[in-house]
């Protein structure tokens, strides 16, 4: 069994992840990190050589790779969902907890992160925001089995959170 969180950047899943992780002594992975260890590039290295396409199909080769890992806590990029095969395979060993917060609340976390290229060409970093969240938010719908906001909330409380409905049967 793995415990796979999904949401926007900034929403919180590589710091409650670890503590998630820890709790369980479990290991945590993040998609984004093990994507750029085996391309042996940065993210927006990626994106500028090869564009989104490339990427995209290198997260579902990572996707595929943990599919059957157990004892595992993954944090995955914002755009996983992307493709649904992605959430296909992760969702079958998995339980899947969409992180969300606020517009306000992501710009704030998110502002300042030079690691990630653009997703929208010729908008406003909020406008950004809004218009991918506008495009993600039925598919974090569909791959979730449990929602957790984020906006205005320790990582301890959302961590337990997680903890809590990690017991749960999935609805």
């Amino acid at each position: 069994m793995m415990i796979v969180l999904i949401g926007y950047r900034g929403t919180g899943k590589s710091t409650v992840a670890t503590l998630v992780g820890k709790h369980l002594g479990w290991q945590t992975l993040s998609t984004d990190a093990e994507i750029m260890r085996r391309a042996q590039l940065s993210i927006p290295d990626i994106v500028k050589q090869f564009g989104w396409d490339h990427f995209r199909t290198l997260e579902t080769e990572v996707c595929h790779s943990l599919a059957n890992s157990d004892h595992l806590v993954i944090d995955t990029g914002g755009g996983v969902i992307i493709k649904q095969e992605n959430v296909q395979v992760l969702k079958q060993n998995a339980k899947v907890f969409w992180l969300t917060a606020s517009i306000a609340t992501i710009s704030r976390r998110i502002g300042g992160d030079t690691q990630r290229p653009s997703l929208t060409e010729g908008n406003t970093f909020i406008q950004e925001i809004e218009e991918v969240l506008e495009q993600r938010t039925p598919l974090y719908q569909a791959a979730a089995d449990f929602v957790i906001n984020t906006d205005d909330r320790s990582t301890q409380a959302i961590a337990l959170e997680i903890l809590a409905h990690f017991s749960e049967p999935v609805s």
